[in-house]
């Protein structure tokens, strides 16, 4: 049986964003996962049943860590002799692509679910663009994971065309949609959830899951629900998600809004998430930048209208006023329009909750994800 070798910078990716992938291919290569150490790590090695090597890599610019961990990956990849190594996540990828390349493996895919250097100005993204056209050089192949993304990387001419593929509709694992179904959390459930949290029947909720970053739009999204509470009381806001502010801190007035403003609920990171969408009316996703928002598919997927920013991915599930609304990125004055556009008209919401589910079922199913990019493996010779 070939081998797969499956590469991200840290292991709650491959648990997390490839979940169920692994243990699926496992039926047609031998796959092996490659990621820092951590109970994560294990996890992926119990719940998909592969085997795992651990290699340490930081996700900031490390010189000598980066070749370090370059060197340890390319001694995994000659001992392992691979058909595929198939990268995700920045750091995996540039040093993964080029262990890849250096040991031969005759099949390297990088898959480009967003571009972090979009964000950077100056020296640094002088240096970052570099890199990134060195990675895509490694590989034989790149697989942005949105046709949006897809098209950014030609504007940007980090590499040719002909070296890039969007698989399926875009998505890199898709999303179980029968986990996904608001259907599977109980009323009770529910309401003792809401009674934790101190929601009423009479409340709006609106919710943001992911990482409380400023990337993500939060400084933008904050100061606009703080506008809209002044107004009314009856709406909260949900944070579910990690803090991050060694890698991108919030503006302190940001920090100090979060603190004082008793309609803001911070809940820290979830391992289910499902009872928080179930108990929202809508999701409020102001990213600056996105490969293919798996949280926008969770949320659709469990009846919810998204809000989102006007970039690739988002922009691809959501279509504007029908299960959501779109907004520009960066724009604080739209997205409390927005949001106030969903407490305003309830039966304009209730008419998007249509329209949600049916659609991410029909593009985004994860079976017929995992089948797509197992099609394409099975072409490589």
């Amino acid at each position: 049986m070939q081998k797969l070798i499956r590469i991200t910078t840290v292991p709650s990716s491959l648990r997390t964003l490839l979940r169920g992938q692994s243990r699926f291919m496992s039926d047609y290569y031998e796959v092996i996962g490659i990621s820092g150490d951590g109970a994560a790590l294990a996890e992926v090695r119990q719940n998909e049943g592969i085997k795992t090597h651990v290699v340490e890599m930081t996700r900031t610019i490390t010189p000598l860590k980066d070749l370090k961990a370059t060197y340890k990956l390319y001694k995994v990849l000659k001992a392992e002799k691979p058909f595929i190594v198939h990268t995700h996540t920045p750091k995996a990828g540039t040093l993964g692509m080029l262990a890849a390349k250096l040991a031969k493996v005759p099949h390297r895919l990088h898959t480009i679910a967003g571009l972090p250097l979009l964000e950077t100005r100056g020296n640094k993204r002088k240096l970052l663009d570099v890199v990134e056209k060195l990675t895509y050089k490694c590989a034989t192949k790149i697989l942005p994971n949105s046709t949006g993304l897809q098209q950014i990387i030609i504007d940007n001419k980090y590499t040719k065309p002909d070296k890039l593929l969007v698989i399926g509709n875009g998505s890199s694992n898709g999303i179980d949609t029968k986990h996904y179904d608001a259907s599977l959390v109980s009323q009770e459930k529910k309401e003792q959830l809401k009674q934790e949290l101190g929601i009423t029947k009479d409340h709006i909720v609106f919710i943001f899951i992911g990482r409380i970053v400023k990337d993500k739009g939060i400084n933008e999204l904050v100061n606009a629900f703080n506008a809209l509470s002044k107004q009314n009381d009856a709406i909260k806001l949900l944070l579910v998600g990690p803090r991050e502010n060694h890698l991108d801190p919030l503006l302190p007035n940001t920090e100090t809004i979060i603190m004082k403003n008793k309609q803001i609920i911070v809940t820290g990171v979830k391992k289910d998430i499902r009872p928080y969408v179930a108990i929202s009316h809508a999701l409020t996703f102001p990213s600056y930048r996105e490969g293919f928002p798996n949280v926008v598919l969770q949320c659709s997927c469990m009846n919810l209208p998204c809000i989102v920013s006007n970039i690739n991915g988002c922009n691809e599930v959501i279509e504007d006023q029908v299960n959501g609304l779109i907004i520009p990125a960066k724009d604080e004055s739209a997205l409390k329009n927005a949001m106030q556009f969903i407490i305003s008209n309830p039966e304009k919401r209730k008419d998007m909750v249509k329209h949600t589910r049916s659609r991410i079922i029909e593009r985004y199913e994860q079976k017929y994800v995992w089948n797509e990019i197992l099609k394409y493996y099975k072409s490589l010779k």
